[in-house]
């Protein structure tokens, strides 16, 4: 009789059990399943992603800043220098653009940007050496690695090509060379890691703000160029004869393209497509239309007309001397770089030039050097809130010391360098072509063509 009523017992406590358990399943799948969906959206916040916007951006401003090398520069330099040497400053141009490509991806990139270790506050290491670590799926930030790379290469490319406006029309094509490989070595990439090396190097322990390269690429080319035209000599006939610009179009077009390829330069080194970046393409405008309108009227104030090379050299002085800053300065910074870049550059590549008697040939001191040394101090003003700027770590005075250092052991350590790499070139194979090459020009004597028939 209690049969039943046992079986309906044991079928009543064995479906509790049954539920019980799956009940405590259900439970456990779903923490366990919130657990896996945890750390999937963990790696996947950790891990580096691409985002196409920034990099369609950044592959866009590396053609700007190659373009600012080629035909930019050469076009701006070619057209200020006489008729028989033009070609030799195109051809130092486009010399620069293929050997410093190659120096960068054997060891160059690997000495700025690596990890230098015990000497990480100067330099990088040589671990990856011809990009050997680098990928298809490489990341740096938000853009594939590969285009980083290819936009500091183009850094390393547009500053020995700097340099060679300093010398032109009397260096030896193979000497120029050869200083520019080993300035690249021992000057460029050293100053680059310094500011740009990341945690441990100089200058980001200083808190040096240096936006798009104030320091690495201007003031560093600036004293090369003044060291260089001291002790390879001025020109035959500089001081008693006129050695006037052969063609101001080709300098006027050239600037033009310097104007437009800097919005590369600066607002690239954002490394993103955003609101620095937009603030970056800004004031570098608003810098160099106040740097030029500046020098023209200086000129037309002080010679009775305003000048085409004036106004294309005083754009180029607010394109520099903006630099450092264009992460950092709004509006009313910029136009106060922009003025005081012109009138300062102005001073010293006329009052200061004859003064000291050194023949500069393009203003790459006058210009570069100084352009860059007043951006760069102006920086730690102009990034501060009341400026308009962004704001720093640092308070103003703070950061005006720790810009100051920067500049000086720019100054130092690539005149040391400079000063040695020509002595030593000097004593083996020269740096000057005799007088009869010089007085022929350099298109001939170095390179066997003319640029004009």
């Amino acid at each position: 009789m209690n049969k039943p009523k046992h079986l309906f017992t044991c079928l009543t406590l064995l479906w509790m059990l049954m539920s019980g358990i799956h009940a405590f399943g259900a439970e456990d799948g779903a923490i366990a399943t919130e657990a896996v969906t945890e750390s999937i959206a963990a790696a996947t916040e950790e891990a580096p992603s691409i985002d196409t916007g920034d990099t369609a951006w950044m592959i866009t401003a590396t053609a700007l800043v190659l373009f600012m090398s080629i035909p930019g520069l050469a076009l701006f330099y070619g057209g200020l220098v006489r008729s028989k040497n033009i070609l030799s400053v195109l051809v130092q141009c486009f010399a620069m653009a293929g050997i410093m490509t190659i120096l960068w991806i054997v060891f160059g990139y690997s000495m700025a940007f690596g990890d230098g270790g015990g000497l990480q506050t100067f330099v990088g290491n040589l671990d990856n050496l011809f990009l050997k670590n680098v990928t298809v799926d490489s990341v740096s930030g938000t853009i594939p690695e590969t285009v980083f790379v290819t936009f500091q290469m183009t850094f390393i490319i547009i500053t020995p090509a700097l340099i060679v406006g300093a010398f032109a029309e009397r260096m030896k094509f193979s000497a120029m060379l050869l200083f520019t490989v080993i300035w690249s070595t021992l000057s460029y990439l050293p100053v680059c890691h310094m500011a740009w090396g990341g945690e441990g190097s100089l200058f980001h322990g200083w808190g040096v703000l240096d936006f798009a390269g104030g320091t690495v690429v201007h003031i560093n080319a600036g004293i090369a160029g003044l060291v260089a035209c001291i002790m390879v000599g001025k020109r035959k006939g500089f001081g008693s004869a006129a050695l006037q610009p052969h063609n101001v179009p080709l300098t006027l077009i050239g600037a033009s393209m310097l104007w437009v390829g800097w919005f590369g330069f600066n607002a690239g080194s954002e490394l993103a497509a955003d609101g620095t970046a937009g603030m970056a393409m800004l004031v570098t405008q608003v810098a160099t239309a106040m740097a030029a309108v500046t020098w023209m009227f200086i000129e037309w104030i002080k010679n009775g007309k305003p000048t085409a090379v004036g106004i294309a050299t005083g754009a180029v002085a607010g394109l520099v001397a903006i630099t450092p800053a264009s992460g950092t300065a709004g509006p009313m910074g910029a136009l106060l770089i922009g003025f005081c870049s012109s009138a300062i550059c102005y001073w010293s590549a006329t009052n200061l030039k004859h003064k000291l008697g050194y023949d500069d040939s393009l203003d790459v001191f006058g210009v570069h050097g100084v352009g860059g040394i007043v951006g760069a101090v102006l920086t730690g003003l102009c990034a501060a809130p009341f400026m308009g700027g962004a704001g720093m770590d640092l308070s103003v005075g703070a950061q005006i010391f720790a810009q100051i250092k920067s500049i000086i052991v720019t100054i130092v350590w690539s005149g040391v360098v400079s000063i040695a790499v020509l002595f030593l070139i000097d004593k083996t194979i020269g740096l000057r072509v005799n007088i009869e090459e010089e007085t022929m020009g350099l298109d001939q004597s170095c390179h066997g063509e003319t640029g004009y028939n």
